[in-house]
This record gives structure tokens, sequence and C-alpha cells, in this order.
């Protein structure tokens, strides 16, 4: 059975989904999105190693990735100026799947040492709404940077995956839970001449 998907005025065209074999994501190891790449990977049937390459941010990786086809770049609906990625990339990029699975753990973490509320909190723009109005936000460009900036020492405590800051020997001082998201695979491809 092929997959069809509508392209302009109610016309159908094969859905390239099939065609991807890279799918290219937001960085460093131990994000969402890596995670949720494996999986979308994984409900494809098409588990294997060398598929998911990691970017410092989308923006780059829209910049970056290779247009002929077999790659592709999974976001999340809460990633900040997704919108402007989408509908300012129309000619090269088409949104082909979406699918809900939970995130890691939220959490905010600290050093291992700390023991108060940090007055300063490293954070992606997305789930910066769980810092406390108290804490000084720096924002980074993921989640996973996050947990390194703050076993860097550069803030006092980070919103983090648990997974990033296990890896990093932080502490986790409050959890948020699993957060249900919705995760996009955007089909890239050189626009026709």
């Amino acid at each position: 059975m092929v997959t069809r998907e509508r392209v302009g005025a109610g016309s159908l065209s094969p859905s390239p989904i099939g065609e991807i074999r890279h799918l290219h994501t937001l960085g460093p190891t131990g994000t969402n999105l890596e995670a949720a790449a494996h999986e979308w990977f994984r409900r494809q049937g098409r588990e294997g190693p060398g598929r998911v390459t990691l970017h410092a941010t989308l923006e780059y990786a829209m910049e970056t990735v290779p247009r002929d086809g077999e790659h592709a770049l999974v976001a999340c609906a809460v990633y900040p100026e997704l919108h402007t990625l989408v509908f300012g990339n129309l000619q090269v990029c088409r949104m082909v799947d979406s699918f809900v699975w939970p995130t890691h753990e939220m959490v905010l973490a600290v050093a291992p040492g700390a023991h108060a509320e940090p007055r300063t909190v490293a954070t992606h723009p997305a789930p910066a709404g769980l810092i406390s109005p108290a804490s000084r936000r720096q924002l980074v460009t993921s989640n996973a940077q996050a947990a390194i900036d703050c076993a860097d020492g550069k803030t006092e405590g980070c919103v983090t995956t648990v997974v990033a800051a296990r890896a990093h020997g932080l502490r986790v001082l409050r959890s948020f839970g699993e957060v249900p998201m919705v995760y996009t695979v955007h089909h890239l491809r050189e626009a026709a001449s």
C-alpha cells in the first residue's frame, strides 16, 4: 500500500517517507529530539546505527542538510520558530509525518553539592516556563546543552532531561515528569526547476 499526501489543490502524490534514510535533529546527545528521531525509525521498522545526525540548532540543520530526498529534519511542536523553519523553506521542505510520544522526564537539576534553589538556570526556550520567577534564565540551544552548561559551572541549575542530568553528574532538585509531545518529520528535497 502506497501512502499518499495532499499537494496543492487536492492533488495527491506518493509519500516520500520510504525515501528517508537519515534524520537530522537537535543535539548534543541526550535531547528529546534525538530520542524521537530514533523512535521514528523504530516505528518505521528501520532501526539501525548511523541514521541520526545531531546539530547545534534546527536552523543550522535546515541550512546544511542535503536535499537529495534521503534526508529529513525531526522537530517538535513547541520548538521556537518552527513556523519560520516551515514557511521559510516551503520550496525544499515538506512536513510528511507527525507522532505523539512523551519526552524524557524533564527536571530541574543542580550540581551535586548545591542545596538551595538555583539563582541562574540554563534552559532551552521551550521549557523556560518551568523555571521559578525567582531564578534568572540563561537561554541555550537545547536541554542537553543546559545540562552541559550547568555541569561546567556556567549556571547554578538547569532545566533538562533526566538523561542529560545523569550523563553530566547533576542532582535532580525537582521533576516535572514526562511531557506528551508532538514530533514532526520534514522531508528535504531540492525544489524542482
